[in-house]
């Protein structure tokens, strides 16, 4: 059951935060031991868990060598669920990593010496395929794509796919794409339903069965500093996120 999961997409705004989060709180409240490891400058998951910016050692430490993983995991508010936080300090990554030799498999080098303490692993990705983004496909097991239920909602994905097959060719021969999740589905309108349509007939075995709805309760459950499976355990939204971390576990 041990994985690693990236949740990449270099569209900005399509979810992977919420996804990344939410994820890891319902493996937490399912009894397991859960790890987010957020590697975006914005550092939006680590806002989300109640975090600061800046407020204590960073993933960037990790990276550049000035500490260990298991000096910068920093527990929750939520039981089983841990962080690696961000902060401003890991937009310099995207410069220095590639001066680095060997950068590209920092991330993975790092969690070698956690991977056995946790039952699911989730890197929440900037929305970029720059250097950090790289180092967490070489980390991970699977790559799970948000998705958004919007016009160009293709757009990109393709070369997405392309950065994936390169990882796999010359860094990582073991990655997969677990799924591809569409977010912000609204069923009420043509569009949407338009879009997942075209999405589902081009990747017939990709997209999660699972749509993650346009909710209110996920759209303000950051500011609360808890996931939407915390802050509102029954609205849809969280619904969504349970049955997703269902079918995310019997996919493997």
């Amino acid at each position: 059951m041990r994985a690693v999961y990236a949740i990449a997409n270099q569209k900005g705004g399509v979810g992977k935060t919420t996804t990344a989060v939410n994820l890891a709180a319902c493996v937490a409240e399912a009894g397991y031991e859960a790890l987010l490891l957020d590697i975006d400058p914005q550092a939006n998951a680590t806002i989300s868990l109640g975090l600061g910016k800046g407020d204590t050692d960073t993933v960037y430490d990790v990276l550049i060598g000035s500490a260990s993983l298991t000096e910068v995991i920093r527990p929750t508010g939520i039981e089983r669920l841990s962080i690696v936080p961000a902060g401003p300090d890991l937009a310099g990554a995207n410069v220095e990593l590639p001066r680095m030799s060997g950068s590209e498999t920092l991330l993975r080098d790092a969690l070698s010496a956690v991977r056995e303490r946790y039952a699911f692993i989730l890197i929440d990705c900037p929305p970029s395929l720059g250097p950090l983004t790289v180092n967490a496909l070489v980390a991970a097991d699977r790559v799970i794509v948000p998705v958004q239920a919007e016009y160009f909602a293709l757009e990109g994905l393709a070369g997405l796919l392309d950065t994936l097959s390169l990882v796999q060719r010359e860094l990582n021969p073991w990655l997969t794409v677990a799924g591809m999740l569409l977010t912000m589905h609204d069923g009420r309108t043509r569009l949407a339903q338009d879009v997942e349509r075209e999405v589902r007939e081009h990747f017939p075995e990709l997209v999660f069965d699972t749509v993650i709805p346009r909710n209110v309760r996920i759209g303000e459950a950051p500011s609360f500093g808890k996931p939407v499976i915390h802050h509102d355990p029954f609205c849809a939204g969280a619904d969504a996120y349970f049955d997703l971390a269902k079918e995310v576990a019997a996919r493997g």
